[in-house]
């Protein structure tokens, strides 16, 4: 009990901005909220927050520590309300973090079917190409299209996908079509600045997974950009299938350096390492994961 009243006071105290306007949101004397930060921070081992006269400040544990807190409170409201009223409708807020691209096509129009579907869930979709800090940020699940290095992480694959080497058959008639990865040293290739392609594009040479750094005078942190800048004729881009089937089906890009390809890159669910994962988060990556297992949703 003890520790709980701890976490709630915590969390009262950066909501409210004060330890005063938290302890009259308690109905308790401000020292009382004071001494429970003395002790919960006693307790982890770490400053939770900056205290002066007239403000208080998360530190980076704090800040981590906050959401963690807010979404363990929340889950337990949740989890009561629903005991109260008879019922187990879902309720709660699901944050979810997806690639730009990706997200604006695969993840943002099933949003609101998701939410229609429980109406009690509150969704916040982030868009971003970097790399999200799960825990750190409060993402509940962030959708990745990459090889997967963090092992402390649960990844969930929703769909199959691979990355392939693209130009506009203008482009190719006016300056070749490269054998060989080697040959794109030749060419004008566009560049992903500030994401995982900025180490370069990876190839199976000779049996064996080799990246190479490519270089070019276009350089984008948006693929959406690319993918247009390669369709308008401008040099070669690597890019997911999902993003470019449609443009292969109608002529508008070829594929070139087939026999080099890279593994496959499917698409995962990420979620934090937890024992016991929201109800809302399990049902939102069986959603996505139902309409992307559809026979006629890929084209």
């Amino acid at each position: 009990m003890d520790q709980l009243k701890q976490l709630t006071s915590f969390v009262n105290v950066v909501n409210q901005g004060s330890l005063s306007a938290a302890a009259r949101h308690e109905g308790v004397v401000a020292a009382m909220i004071g001494r429970r930060l003395d002790a919960l921070e006693e307790r982890l081992g770490v400053k939770l927050l900056v205290r002066t006269t007239r403000r208080v400040t998360l530190t980076q544990e704090g800040s981590a520590f906050f959401e963690e807190c807010q979404r363990i409170l929340n889950e337990l409201n949740e989890a009561e309300a629903a005991l109260a009223s008879g019922h187990s409708r879902m309720r709660g807020h699901l944050r979810i973090s997806a690639p730009a691209g990706f997200g604006r096509r695969h993840v943002a129009p099933h949003i609101a079917s998701f939410q229609q579907q429980h109406p009690d869930v509150k969704v916040t979709l982030s868009l971003t190409d970097r790399i999200v800090d799960l825990v750190a940020e409060g993402i509940d699940c962030a959708i990745r299209i990459s090889e997967l290095a963090d092992s402390t992480q649960v990844a969930v694959r929703l769909a199959d996908n691979r990355r392939v080497v693209v130009a506009s058959p203008a482009y190719l008639a006016q300056h070749g079509i490269p054998k060989t990865p080697a040959d794109l040293a030749h060419h004008r290739c566009l560049s992903l600045g500030g994401g995982s392609q900025s180490r370069g594009w990876i190839f199976r040479i000779d049996g064996r997974l080799e990246t190479l750094k490519i270089s070019g005078l276009l350089e984008c942190n948006d693929g959406a950009v690319l993918h247009d800048w390669a369709v308008a004729g401008f040099g070669l881009a690597w890019r997911s299938l999902w993003e470019v089937r449609a443009d292969l089906a109608e002529g508008r890009l070829v594929t070139v350096l087939d026999a080099y390809a890279s593994p496959e890159y499917p698409i995962y669910a990420v979620l934090p390492q937890r024992k016991f994962l929201p109800e809302r988060v399990r049902r939102f990556v069986d959603h996505l994961k139902t309409i992307y297992g559809q026979a006629n949703y890929w084209p």
